[in-house]
């Protein structure tokens, strides 16, 4: 399996660890903080849902990349776990176009373009900096938040790697 293949497998892994953690959270204790990880996980979302628009060539389903209205936690977990294995199908069915350039526009209206494995690496990449901010606000209201960093994905996945050689 390719490491890109990995990678989404452990961005799928990551996110799953990370909305269990959330629901940990006291939010009668804790309101600013569920809303600031709502806002996050939208923002993430969101970013996901426009470069994969942009990787079909069709229209931008969003004009920002946030929204004043926050969705629920299980909308949210529900976009994210769709955006995951899509991107995981995509990743999978493309073979000979990773260099592809795929222009498009912002949502500021700058001209942008990135070829096709630049635009997957960014969604990995993505992700991981906004699990981070939630990290630490898991960590301000004393909820453990997960390791989910790749090495703990990959000996978790693969126990025998562990093993000494």
């Amino acid at each position: 399996m390719s490491v890109l293949l990995k990678s989404f497998q452990y961005k799928a892994w990551a996110n799953k660890r990370t909305l269990e953690a959330i629901k940990r959270i006291d939010s009668s204790e804790f309101p600013s903080t569920i809303s600031f990880v709502k806002q996050q996980l939208n923002h993430m979302i969101i970013v996901e849902e426009l470069f994969k628009a942009r990787l079909m060539g069709v229209e931008s389903p969003h004009k920002t990349t946030n929204t004043t209205t926050l969705p629920s936690l299980d909308q949210l977990e529900r976009r994210i776990e769709t955006s995951d294995a899509w991107y995981y199908s995509y990743a999978s069915q493309l073979q000979d176009q990773h260099e592809e350039l795929v222009t498009f526009q912002f949502v500021d209206g700058l001209q942008g373009s990135m070829s096709r494995a630049e635009i997957l690496f960014h969604i990995i990449n993505h992700g991981t900096y906004h699990r981070g901010a939630i990290g630490h606000a898991l960590d301000l209201c004393s909820v453990a938040h997960p390791a989910d960093t790749y090495t703990v994905f990959i000996h978790a996945a693969e126990p025998d790697r562990r093993l000494a050689r």
